[in-house]
């Protein structure tokens, strides 16, 4: 009884401590802090996998989306005061669905590396605008007057296979463009930036793309485009030369169709931040220039930076520019934007006290209404076995996998777990995961009455491989304490708890890998081996993260 109402004042508890220091209540994190005591943030301000980042102000208030891909729900929304600090306050796109454009059924299932690419949010006339590219049909859009609450169903705005990462522009005199990519292993080219005339409410495109910039030359893999307009200028900036190897170019026009110059503004040079380029020219309240961008670190995913930009002969210099050339560097450290620092960031613990998910957790695909439950009263997550579909060769064709992302490069995540199966099923399981197109778990099993608790890897697992289990130990129950620390160099080391105090190590060190197109990711799952009229559960009280 003492823990159950320790487990319910604690999070109030640190909440009044976010209130009463930092006038508002906010998530603060243990593993990564973006600010640094001398007045400067360091880079990246998320170490965690927000790809493809796109940014808007609008008023005090700065607002960031990012690639989803499958996961679900997707298009996450981020809000912040001050450009370095950011929570998790919503996501567009509750189930990858819509009423046109996309096969009903074709997100129930791990679609790994298809869904949403590359973003962009905008606000226009009191309302916020996300158009996203999905490479197998076209392009999307949805919006909201209240980016907090309910964004409306998906418009297909250009059917193609092919057809990516669009940014809208909204023109002075009232004509409205899309700018898009193109992806090679669809469309069958690439290095090419197209614009589309849109239809005043930006729902439909109008007539064909015309091709505004070629990059086989200088610019291989170009995409990414993002639209903007200064002092009479049509600015294009579009990453190139590839995800983890390229620059940031910039392409700008006096027409809006073209011809367009370029220039390179952003390149790793001697720095240690590789592939600087994709994302958002934001400026801040009192004027000044910025510029955001991921950095692929490989396992964990892309990263999300902030760079200091400003304008030189009509052209942005994004970074440090040390040989006087206009070619920025990344900065490892800079004076923040904002003094006044609110504290916050991306949500990672979860004491499941409330009647919803919290927002870091995402599915592996459209999930069903039943597979979970939030349960108030007992302040548990209930996560109800799902069962494998009949194509199953391992985890990673499995949709309902409750991840969220990477938070850091080292970090402890630990949960307590309560497994009920049912006992008429051959065979159910339930534990902690970290997911890629490697894997690893630490399982809780249930087979012909008798339970055991399993360190299991999958190496291959995108290619179908089996999984092996490295070591077992035999349990009386279900109830059981799980957890993974992640060290240095993305590896895994896996333990366990009968009393929530004496943790143990079980199976072999696992070496993380990053999943299609994301980083790895941690969660849990439930799941069952063959179907039947009813199942079991897991309840987990918690789910922590930690240094």
């Amino acid at each position: 009884m003492i823990r159950s109402v320790f487990k319910v004042l604690a999070p109030v508890v640190c909440i009044f401590l976010a209130t009463e220091v930092y006038g508002q209540s906010s998530y603060i994190s243990s593993v990564w802090q973006p600010e640094l005591a001398n007045g400067k943030y360091k880079n990246p301000i998320l170490y965690s996998d927000y790809s493809d980042p796109d940014v808007c102000r609008v008023g005090d208030d700065f607002y960031m989306t990012a690639s989803s891909f499958n996961a679900v729900p997707g298009l996450p929304i981020l809000h912040s005061k001050d450009m370095i600090h950011w929570e998790i306050i919503n996501h567009a796109i509750p189930r990858l669905e819509a009423s046109e454009g996309i096969p009903i059924d074709f997100f129930n299932k791990a679609q790994h590396g298809n869904g949403v690419w590359a973003p962009s949010i905008r606000h226009h006339n009191g309302e916020f605008y996300i158009y996203y590219g999905d490479p197998d049909f076209g392009i999307f859009m949805t919006k909201t007057k209240d980016p907090r609450g309910n964004w409306e169903p998906l418009v297909l705005v250009k059917a193609g296979k092919g057809l990516i990462d669009a940014c809208p522009f909204w023109d002075d005199d009232g004509n409205v463009y899309l700018a898009h990519a193109y992806a090679g292993s669809r469309a069958g080219i690439k290095s090419l930036i197209a614009v589309s005339r849109l239809t005043t409410d930006g729902k439909k495109a109008v007539g064909t793309s015309k091709i505004i910039y070629d990059g086989h030359e200088l610019d291989k893999t170009i995409e990414g485009p993002k639209f903007y307009k200064r002092n009479g200028y049509y600015y294009i900036f579009c990453p190139a030369g590839g995800v983890a190897t390229g620059w940031q170019t910039i392409l700008r026009s006096k027409d809006v169709f073209g011809p367009y110059e370029r220039k390179v503004v952003l390149a790793q040079e001697d720095t240690d931040v590789n592939g600087p380029h994709q994302g958002a020219w934001v400026n801040s309240p009192d004027g000044k220039d910025w510029f955001y961008h991921f950095q692929d670190v490989g396992v964990v995913g892309r990263i999300v930076h902030l760079q200091p930009m400003k304008w030189s002969n009509d052209w942005p210099v994004i970074g440090e520019d040390k040989g006087q050339d206009g070619i920025g560097r990344p900065v490892k450290s800079h004076a923040k934007p904002i003094a006044n620092t609110v504290k916050k960031h991306p949500q990672e613990s979860d004491e499941f006290n409330t009647n919803a998910l919290g927002l870091q957790w995402q599915w592996h695909g459209n999930p069903e209404d039943w597979w979970h439950y939030t349960n108030v009263n007992s302040g548990v997550l209930s996560l109800y076995s799902v069962a494998i579909p009949q194509s199953y060769k391992n985890l990673f064709d499995v949709p309902n996998l409750l991840l969220q992302k990477i938070p850091a490069p080292e970090f402890v995540a630990t949960t307590k777990l309560d497994f009920k199966p049912n006992p008429q099923a051959k065979k159910e399981r339930s534990g902690l995961v970290i997911m890629g197109m490697d894997y690893a778990v630490l399982a809780v099993e249930y087979e012909s009455g008798n339970y055991k608790l399993a360190q299991i890897e999958c190496y291959g697992a995108e290619k179908g491989k089996q999984e092996l289990v490295n070591e077992s130990v035999a349990l009386q129950n279900g109830q059981i304490y799980l957890q993974v620390k992640y060290i240095k160099d993305n590896t895994c080391q896996f333990y366990y708890s009968l009393d929530g105090k004496d943790f143990k190590l079980l199976g072999k060190s696992f070496k993380a890998r990053e999943g299609k197109w994301i980083g790895a990711k941690v969660g849990v799952f439930c799941s069952r081996s063959f179907p039947l009229n009813d199942g079991g559960q897991a309840d987990i009280d918690w789910f922590r993260m930690s240094k």
